[in-house]
């Protein structure tokens, strides 16, 4: 008697484990299947702000600059120091120089109420063109670029270079770029879309967002030439 009763505890114990075996992979299978749905439910939805901390990059800083930290930026007195945008309530936004990161692409500033100038690009009163980025959003905060697809031909972009010089620029094209052809844009937003006329382009992060590639799907791009009032 004592051989099969220790048998059946066996069985017992065999049955109870494949039990909460099946019990756990019917979990987890539950999980998979549900996060498929959402993200593909998610994929190319718009999003006011991003939800999570890697929508554009890691660590971003989301408290604007005092008005201490922006006085005390300084810069070389041939480099862009300030950038101000009257119709989108950016005042003296902080200019850094910027360069390329190890996926090959313009680099952008941790604070999302700074913008970047690409080292690379033109310099303010030198006749070439500037290219600036920035944030349209951190993880909970609209960033400084929110609202560039909002410009129109005629609006100001106003540059203060190191030295104090102010230079003034006009709108004259504002697209948003499929993600897919932004590279090939680059192009363009490199050179003056008026020849023979200083330049600055903006650029930033547009559109819908891809779950599934960890960024927007567009690249807005805001052109301007310089004027002399």
């Amino acid at each position: 008697m004592s051989l099969k009763i220790k048998g059946w505890r066996k069985i017992l114990r065999w049955a109870g484990w494949s039990l909460l075996t099946i019990v756990f992979l019917t979990f987890l299978i539950r999980i998979v299947v549900f996060e498929n749905n959402y993200y593909g439910q998610k994929e190319g939805s718009e999003r006011v702000v991003p939800e999570i901390a890697e929508v554009e990059e890691e660590e971003l800083v989301e408290e604007e600059p005092t008005t201490e930290e922006v006085k005390e930026y300084t810069v070389a007195p041939d480099r862009p120091r300030y950038l101000t945008i009257e119709k989108l309530g950016i005042n003296k936004a902080r200019i850094l120089s910027m360069g390329i990161n190890a996926k090959g692409e313009l680099d952008t500033p941790r604070n999302i109420f700074d913008v970047g100038w690409y080292e690379g690009s033109g310099r303010p009163g030198q006749g070439g063109t500037l290219i600036i980025d920035g944030h349209n959003g951190g993880p909970h905060v609209l960033g400084v670029f929110k609202n560039t697809p909002t410009l129109v031909n005629g609006d100001r972009i106003i540059v203060e270079r190191g030295d104090g010089v102010i230079y003034k620029y006009s709108v004259v094209e504002n697209v948003s770029v499929p993600l897919s052809e932004a590279d090939a844009y680059m192009r363009v937003a490199a050179r003056s879309p008026e020849t023979g006329k200083e330049s600055v382009t903006l650029i930033s992060c547009t559109g819908e967002w891809s779950q599934s590639q960890g960024t927007y799907l567009s690249r807005q791009f805001t052109r301007a030439v310089i004027i002399e009032d």
